[in-house]
């Protein structure tokens, strides 16, 4: 686990082995929160337009931002992350400038969803008979525990949309294919948050402009019992609707926006997986 990172505004404070084990006595204590005081952190691929960089001196487009601790990544090296659940979405957004920043409606597969017709002009689905141009954007996301390279642990969410969906569905797939043989000499399907994978990014383009996307590779099964405790512990947590995910505006999720400013991003034309 190699992949470097840079922090932005990162402190590090020398412990002695005393004060230590009186933090550990009280391990936990005043930090019993309930999933909306807490921030589930989104890992997104910086583009040269974004706003960020201004506030990232070292960072360069292609690099992995932590919207929460504000940890840049870089791109060509990435980190590596357990996948722990998944889920395909549908936000419903109002043209960008107007609203909260926030999805106006979140849809699930099988949910009651409007209908929706494709602008050939940006390739939006615009919702039918909406007076204020709002559109449904299909939206893949990928909850994580990220394994830092000094062995500590961190939970995020890495959404994809656009583009990065054929990415997406190629984890997925990643992920469904393997298989183990088990005790009794049988093969079994493991578990979603059983292996780790790399996340790097690579520079991608069409026709349209160019931008950075998600690039994933798997990097074996997991052999620390405590890496696969705490992914399985972030599975059940979110399974049982303790993890609270507060979107933002969309330009902030996914993968980099194409750099052709007549083109707000690039379109995926595959059907769902």
């Amino acid at each position: 686990m190699a992949a470097k990172k840079e922090v932005a505004q990162k402190e590090e404070y020398a412990v002695s082995t005393d004060v230590l084990g009186l933090f550990e006595a009280d391990a936990g204590r005043g930090i019993q929160l309930d999933a909306e005081d807490v921030a589930l952190p989104f890992l997104k691929v910086l583009s040269r337009q974004d706003a960020k960089m201004d506030e990232l001196e070292t960072a360069r487009a292609g690099d992995i931002y932590n919207s929460v601790t504000n940890e840049v990544y870089k791109g060509a090296e990435g980190f590596v992350v357990v996948p722990c659940h998944y889920a395909r979405q549908f936000l419903e957004w109002a043209p960008r400038g107007v609203g909260t920043g926030s999805p106006v409606n979140i849809y699930n597969v099988g949910d009651n969803m409007p209908t929706t017709s494709r602008d050939a002009a940006d390739n939006k689905d615009y919702i039918d008979g909406h007076e204020d141009g709002h559109y449904l954007e299909e939206t893949h996301q990928h909850y994580v525990v990220v394994i830092e390279e000094d062995g500590t642990m961190n939970t995020a969410l890495i959404s994809m949309k656009s583009t990065q969906l054929k990415k997406s569905r190629k984890w997925n797939s990643m992920v469904a294919s393997r298989t183990m043989i088990g005790k009794n000499g049988l093969p079994f399907q493991p578990p979603r948050y059983s292996h780790m994978y790399r996340l790097k990014t690579t520079h991608e383009k069409n026709s349209k402009g160019d931008w950075h996307g998600w690039e994933i590779t798997l990097e074996g099964p997991i052999t620390d019992a405590a890496i696969f405790a705490t992914a399985k512990q972030f599975a059940d947590s979110i399974s049982k609707g303790e993890v609270t995910v507060k979107h933002v505006d969309e330009s902030f999720q996914g993968a980099s926006m194409p750099q052709n400013d007549a083109v707000e991003e690039p379109t995926d034309d595959e059907t769902p997986w």
